[in-house]
């Protein structure tokens, strides 16, 4: 989809950030434990720092760019991490909570307006446009880096210029790749420091001359003309996410939120990964990897995708509801997969911390999420109690007692709360917590050649027509349920007001170029997988039906493992027909199979695994609209021709 560049450059300039907030938000604050360096002094600082010449060249371009009083080169230390959170207490942007409660943890609050991911002003600029595809939003790269270059000009005077060397995945893994973010933003800087590996080991990784993807990130707040900082800087008028494919570079200004900012997560480690992705041969994806472990002590590991709000977190920390069984979380949102040596596909997660969504976790829904934010974690956009801790909607059935202030820092009026005219946290607050910290996190979470995945899922929010589970009949045929995925739209992305959408593998706001090549290159790594009878086996799976009552018909959280337990049998034992009947749309459960023993309330199982046909045909017929609109003739044969076979057969099967 092309954007003008008019439409661009006639952006409201103005600058707006919220600034109400109690307590001091002057802008300079003494430095003890850490050590800038003034920008007319930095190449001599970068030449004892790196030997890395083209790193040198761009750090030195970007200072002079953006114009920054001082510039720290980030070592990633735990005084380095400690001196900045303590600058951003004494500043007003973060408070920090009660350390007797929750130690080393802390609380920021955002600008109202920038408050989760801005699709709309994301863009990947190709050289060709049809290589960004209509999923989309494009801009001619040439024209998009004068208008980056205007923004970025002077956007950090005032302000300090942070250098952060980073690894996405484990140290020394052939699957991991380097990253350089360059920010004005010392919350960037902590969160990175949670979310990837960061600082001197990374420079050694990159030499002198290995490769990395450089990311160029300002709030867009210049402090110029006596202007005061404020607890959120950002420049909430003019955003943009810019992603070039080409040159594997990423340029965000104007917004101080995760997404949009820690440019290590979505924008490197899936839009341009899966970039890298499909010229490297390999699989850059929106999916958790767990562990799954029967009482016999075999394991197999399983990827998973969902979009956002889709219990993907819930799944990959999963607690066991059936005796002797057990789940490990290696990663709960993204995981780069490569081929091994053996012919298997390896799953390394490319992040080392949780950026989890507050809302609706609780000891019930996430009982491991909520001890992993005991201590150690920052948390954006929840309330604060006025015992200095947090909370947020579900984390118990009623607020605590006492005085709270909200995400937007009012006080909450409990009875506008319990008539759901007000929210104490929004609905995309988020933790930021060590991977380290996950009570079952998975002891090979770190090794560097990866877990070996055995099966994968798909899976969105359907009330109805989707069967519990199923499985594809093979790996074009699991492709084709990758592109078919669908699902109720969110609050993590900006502008998002329900309904129901296509978001084809959960890639739909992350693929960095045309889709319909995407689901080519997912097609092609069938086709030249080393041995095909090694790769994963694909499920579908639904968590979210609905019964005529509106009532759920699956318990869902701690019981979903009996699922897992199902598509274990089903990935370990191949040639076992037993446990499932051969569908129009793949292999289901069959009668029995499916172990619901123990269970409180027997769900009723013939209806979750019912065949609609009815309202497959109409599923097809929208499926098949929706490619046409989409992607026209750029659709894969392969595609097409699994949507004919869904067809013939639910049409030969009545």
């Amino acid at each position: 989809m092309q954007v003008s560049t008019a439409a661009l450059v006639g952006v409201t300039a103005g600058v707006r950030c919220f600034a109400s907030f109690a307590g001091s938000c002057g802008v300079a604050v003494a430095r003890r434990g850490i050590s800038t360096v003034r920008p007319e002094d930095l190449s001599r600082k970068l030449d004892s720092w790196t030997p890395h010449t083209e790193l040198k060249q761009w750090v030195n371009k970007a200072a002079k760019l953006c114009q920054p009083d001082n510039v720290l080169l980030c070592d990633g230390s735990q005084e380095e991490y400690d001196e900045l959170c303590q600058q951003m207490v004494s500043s007003g942007s973060f408070v920090r909570l009660s350390q007797s409660k929750r130690p080393n943890c802390f609380l920021a609050r955002s600008d109202p307006q920038d408050v989760a991911r801005v699709e709309d002003r994301t863009f990947i600029s190709s050289k060709d446009e049809d290589d960004a595809g209509p999923t989309n939003n494009w801009v001619d790269p040439t024209e998009m880096k004068k208008v980056m270059d205007s923004h970025f000009e002077g956007s950090m005077r005032g302000r300090t210029m942070y250098v952060i060397p980073f690894c996405m995945g484990p140290l020394g893994s052939y699957i991991s790749h380097n990253g350089v973010e360059i920010t004005d933003s010392p919350y960037v800087v902590a969160n990175m420091r949670i979310m990837t590996r960061m600082g001197k080991p990374v420079l050694g990784q990159l030499g002198s001359s290995k490769p990395f993807v450089p990311c160029m990130h300002s709030v867009g707040m210049p402090l110029t003309g006596g202007k005061k900082d404020v607890p959120w800087p950002c420049d909430a008028n003019n955003k943009y996410i810019v992603h070039y494919p080409e040159s594997h570079a990423i340029y965000s200004y104007g917004s101080g939120y995760g997404g949009n900012a820690l440019l290590g997560k979505k924008c490197f480690a899936l839009r341009i990964a899966s970039v890298l992705a499909r010229e490297e041969g390999w699989l850059a994806e929106h999916m958790l990897i767990l562990g799954l472990t029967n009482p016999a002590g075999k394991k197999i590991y399983v990827a998973a995708a969902f979009p956002s709000m889709c219990g993907k977190t819930n799944l990959a920390m999963l607690e066991a509801s059936l005796p002797g069984w057990k789940v490990q979380t290696v990663g709960d949102d993204i995981a780069w997969m490569k081929f091994g040596p053996d012919g298997r596909l390896y799953a390394v997660n490319p992040e080392s911390g949780f950026f989890g969504v507050a809302p609706g976790t609780s000891m019930q829904s996430n009982p491991n999420a909520m001890r992993i934010v005991d201590k150690n974690t920052i948390f954006t956009n929840v309330a604060l109690t006025e015992k200095k801790d947090v909370w947020w909607e579900d984390m118990t059935k009623e607020p605590p007692s006492g005085e709270i202030e909200t995400w937007d820092r009012k006080g909450l009026d409990k009875k506008l709360w319990k008539d759901k005219k007000q929210l104490a946290a929004h609905k995309n607050g988020r933790f930021t917590a060590p991977l380290s910290q996950c009570p079952c996190i998975d002891p090979a979470w770190q090794d560097p050649r990866g877990v070996p995945i055995s099966a994968i899922l798909f899976g969105g929010r359907r009330e109805s027509l989707v069967p519990l589970v199923y499985q594809s009949f093979d790996w074009e045929h699991g492709t084709f349920l990758g592109t078919a995925v669908s699902s109720e739209e969110t609050a993590a992305a900006q502008g998002n007001t329900g309904g129901v959408r296509h978001d084809p593998f959960a890639m739909l706001p992350f693929c960095g170029y045309n889709m319909a090549d995407y689901f080519q290159h997912w097609l092609e790594i069938g086709r030249k997988a080393p041995n095909k009878k090694l790769l994963p086996k694909i499920f579908n799976v639904n968590w979210f039906r609905r019964d005529a009552d509106k009532s759920w018909m699956w318990p869902g959280y701690g019981e979903n493992l009996r699922v897992l337990k199902w598509v274990f049998e089903r990935a370990t034992e191949p040639a076992n027909e037993a446990n499932a009947v051969r569908s129009p749309i793949g292999w289901v459960p069959a009668p029995g199979s499916l172990d619901i023993s123990g269970m409180e309330k027997k769900p009723n199982m013939k209806a979750l695994l019912a065949i609609d046909k009815k309202g497959w045909k109409k599923e097809a017929d929208g499926l098949a609209q929706f490619y046409h609109t989409k992607f026209g003739s750029r659709l894969p044969g392969g595609i097409r021709s699994q949507l004919q076979g869904l067809k013939q057969r639910l049409q030969s099967d009545e």
